[in-house]
C-alpha cells in the first residue's frame, strides 16, 4: 500500500504539471497509469481524491477534447477514479460529461466510457442521477442503445446506466425519483421499443440478454408498460428465450424477473399462460432447482399468474406449480424469500379455488409453511394466509387487548 501511495503520487504530480504545460503526449500516457492504479482498490482512490485528484483529471479531460486517445484515456482515469466516490462530482464534471457524449456520440469507445462514468456517478448517489436527468443524460443514453446496438459492450454498459437511473439506494435522501426516471426513460424516449428491438440482435448472446431483460424489468413500473412489453413481441420474444436457453441460470433468472414485473397487468397474465409461460416457468425451476435466485423469482412469477385468477390457477396446479413451489421451499428452507414467495403461491392458488387444497396437502404444504412461518418472521403474515386459505387451524394472535381512553378491546 505505501508503494502504491508513492506510485500514486507521483503520477498525479506529473498529471499536474503536464496539465501546467498542456502536453497531450504526456498527459495521455499518465493517464493510463493513474487509471490502472485506482482500479486497484477503492482505498487507492480514496487516497488519490483526497490528494485532489478530480479537479486534476478534470482539467486532462478538458484538454483531451481534440485527442481521441487522450480523450479515452482520460474517461478511463475518470472513471477509475469516480468508482464507490459519486460524491466528487460537481457542476462543469456534469457539464462536460454531457457534452462529451453528445459530441462523439458516434464513437463506440468514448460512448462506452462515458457511459461507464455515468454508472459509476449516480450508483447509490440520488442528486447526481437526478442532475444528470435533468440535464438530459437519458436521451443520450438511449440513443446510445439505437447507434451502436450491435456492439454488445456499449449495450451492457448502457443497459446497467438505465437500470441505476430507476434505483432507489441512496440512504441519505428520504425517497428518490426511480418511479419518474423509469417512466421517463419509457414515455420520452422509447426506452422499452429500443431495448426489445436491441435483444432481437443478440439472440446467441446470454450475457447481453441477460442485461436487457434486467433493465426491461426495472421499466414495467405501470399498467401499460407491461401491455407495452407485449405488444413490442417483448414477451414471444422473452419466452422462446426461455425456451431455448434454459440452461443458462443468470438468463433465466432475469427472464423470469421480467415476467414477474410484467405479470402485474391482469391482461398480460392472460397472455403469458396462453403462451405456455406456466410451463416455461416450472421447467426452468426444475432445472435450476439448486439456484435461490432462480426458485425466488419462479415462484413469485408463479404468485403474480395465479392472483385473482381462477382459470390461470387450474392451468398451473396441472403443470405442477404448486409442487414445484414446494420443491423450491424445501430445498431453500433458509432463505427469506424463497419461502414466502412459495407461500404466496399456495395462498394463491386456493384462495378462490379451495379445490385444490386438498391435493396440495397431500403435497405436505402445512408442514413447510409451518416452518417457514416458525423460521422466518417476514413470512409469518403469508404464511398464516396460506394456512387459514387450505382450511388449516391457524392461531391468530390479537396484537393488542386493553383499554386506551374510550377504546377497549
Amino acid at each position: 500500500m505505501k508503494l502504491f501511495n508513492s506510485l500514486s503520487l507521483k503520477t498525479l504530480e506529473s498529471l499536474r504539471k503536464s496539465v501546467e504545460s498542456s502536453s497531450i503526449s504526456k498527459i495521455s500516457e499518465l493517464l493510463i497509469k493513474f487509471g490502472d492504479q485506482c482500479k486497484k482498490g477503492l482505498a487507492h482512490r480514496y487516497l488519490a481524491g483526497q490528494k485532489f485528484a478530480y479537479p486534476v483529471i478534470l482539467e486532462t479531460w478538458k484538454l483531451s477534447e481534440d485527442d481521441r486517445e487522450a480523450l479515452l484515456n482520460a474517461l478511463y482515469a475518470m472513471a477509475a477514479l469516480t468508482d464507490g466516490q459519486p460524491d466528487l462530482l460537481e457542476a462543469s464534471g456534469q457539464q462536460l460529461l454531457l457534452q462529451t457524449l453528445k459530441n462523439h456520440a458516434g464513437d463506440a469507445e468514448v460512448t462506452l466510457l462515458g457511459t461507464r462514468l455515468t454508472r459509476h456517478l449516480c450508483l447509490k448517489h440520488e442528486q447526481n442521477r437526478q442532475g444528470l436527468v435533468k440535464a438530459g443524460i437519458l436521451p443520450l443514453l438511449t440513443r446510445a442503445i439505437t447507434t451502436h446496438g450491435s456492439d454488445a459492450d456499449v449495450v451492457r454498459e448502457v443497459c446497467s446506466a438505465l437500470r441505476i437511473m430507476t434505483f432507489d439506494d441512496d440512504i441519505r435522501v428520504p425517497f428518490g425519483h426511480a418511479h419518474d426516471h423509469a417512466k421517463m426513460i419509457v414515455l420520452e424516449n422509447n426506452g422499452l421499443k429500443c431495448l426489445i428491438e436491441t435483444a432481437k440482435a443478440f439472440t446467441d448472446n446470454p450475457g447481453v440478454l441477460s442485461e436487457l431483460c434486467g433493465t426491461i424489468s426495472r421499466l414495467c413500473v405501470r399498467n401499460e408498460f407491461c401491455q407495452d412489453v407485449v405488444d413490442l413481441g417483448g414477451l414471444n420474444f422473452m419466452l422462446a428465450l426461455l425456451a431455448d436457453c434454459i440452461d443458462h441460470q443468470e438468463l433465466v433468472k432475469q427472464v423470469l424477473s421480467a415476467i414477474r414485473a410484467i405479470a402485474g397487468n391482469d391482461d398480460v397474465k392472460d397472455a403469458i399462460v396462453n403462451s405456455g409461460g406456466t410451463d416455461l416457468i416450472i421447467l426452468a425451476m426444475s432445472r435450476h432447482l439448486s439456484s435461490i435466485q432462480i426458485c425466488d423469482q419462479g415462484c413469485a412469477a408463479l404468485a403474480m399468474l395465479a392472483l385473482r385468477k381462477p382459470e390461470n390457477c387450474k392451468v398451473i396446479m396441472e403443470g405442477g406449480g404448486a409442487l414445484a413451489a414446494l420443491q423450491a421451499m424445501k430445498t431453500h428452507p433458509q432463505d427469506t424469500s424463497v419461502q414466502k414467495q412459495g407461500c404466496m403461491v399456495i395462498r394463491n392458488l386456493v384462495s378462490r379455488t379451495h379445490d385444490f387444497s386438498q391435493p396440495i396437502l397431500e403435497m405436505g404444504a402445512e408442514s413447510l409453511i409451518l416452518k417457514a412461518r416458525s423460521a422466518h418472521k417476514d413470512c409469518d403474515d403469508v404464511a398464516k394466509a396460506a394456512l387459514r386459505d387450505l382450511g388449516c387451524k391457524v392461531e391468530l394472535k390479537e396484537l393488542w387487548t386493553g383499554q386506551k381512553g374510550s377504546l377497549v378491546h
